[in-house]
């Protein structure tokens, strides 16, 4: 009984001496300037590790000053970043903030496990088949505070895994797409992997779905009709188009739909009819 008192006594002699203690203090404030103090810690906006004064241990995984402007509701970087994020069409491949077709990685799930230097490389040194954005310096730096805002808001749920498609050197596609539309366009299908060879036309994926941009007749979304009137003669939609018609049989154009078809989202529109 002697036993149990004394630690009983030891337990709340600590549990106070840690309640005056109160939470550890924030070593970055031993090199930097405190600042939007209302944000709260160093590492609410900056991530990284407050408890420890070893600059390698410290700034593990940090998000430097400009790409951090996500924390700030409103900020300038963050409505720049949300436009341009509408505007390079990225969830026509990518997830963000939940909304977006799975043809490529969850940009909710990259901004959780990368830091800001690695997406920004990944955007301007593209991977095979990813469009080329020519972003200027302030435009990425806002893109990527809008990704990593969208991460920090995004509903967390269950992912369906990503398929993932090698290419095959020495062999020949035989596919429609790359047939009829490969000499001009590339596409990330979600049946197929990625098609195509060439960047002279738009990239095509998503074009089916709400994330593409509305660049079809009258500024509306492409479908099925959409697309057979522009292939049947592109000159009558737009009169200084480049691009020729393309003749296809009714069982070509299924293949070719079947080709461009994505699962869509829970909850999000489809545009195939």
């Amino acid at each position: 009984m002697v036993v149990y008192h004394t630690i009983l006594i030891l337990a709340i002699l600590l549990a106070t001496v840690c309640a005056e203690a109160g939470p550890p203090r924030s070593l970055c404030l031993d090199c930097h300037t405190p600042h939007y103090r209302q944000q709260g810690t160093c590492t609410a906006c900056h991530r990284g590790n407050q408890t420890s004064g070893r600059k390698n241990i410290a700034h593990a995984g940090l998000i430097a000053g400009k790409f951090a402007g996500f924390t700030l509701p409103g900020s300038p970087e963050l409505r720049e970043g949300n436009r341009l994020l509408e505007q390079f069409a990225c969830r026509r491949c990518h997830v963000s903030n939940g909304r977006g077709n799975r043809l490529a990685a969850s940009l909710d799930s990259v901004t959780k496990l990368r830091p800001p230097e690695e997406i920004v490389t990944a955007i301007s040194s593209p991977a095979l088949g990813m469009p080329v954005f020519r972003t200027g310096e302030q435009q990425m730096v806002a893109l990527v505070n809008a990704l990593y805002g969208a991460g920090v808001t995004a509903k967390r749920g269950v992912e369906r895994p990503q398929v993932v498609f090698f290419q095959d050197r020495d062999k020949k596609a035989s596919d429609l797409f790359t047939k009829k539309c490969g000499v001009c366009h590339r596409i990330l299908s979600e049946r197929l992997g990625l098609l195509g060879s060439s960047d002279s036309g738009p990239n095509l994926s998503g074009l089916f779905t709400p994330f593409y941009p509305k660049t079809a007749r009258n500024q509306e979304g492409w479908n099925e009709k959409q697309l057979k009137q522009w292939l049947d003669n592109p000159r009558s939609i737009r009169t200084w188009t480049t691009m020729q018609p393309v003749r296809l049989t009714s069982e070509e154009l299924r293949e070719l739909f079947s080709i461009l078809k994505v699962e869509a989202l829970e909850g999000e529109p489809t545009s195939n009819r």
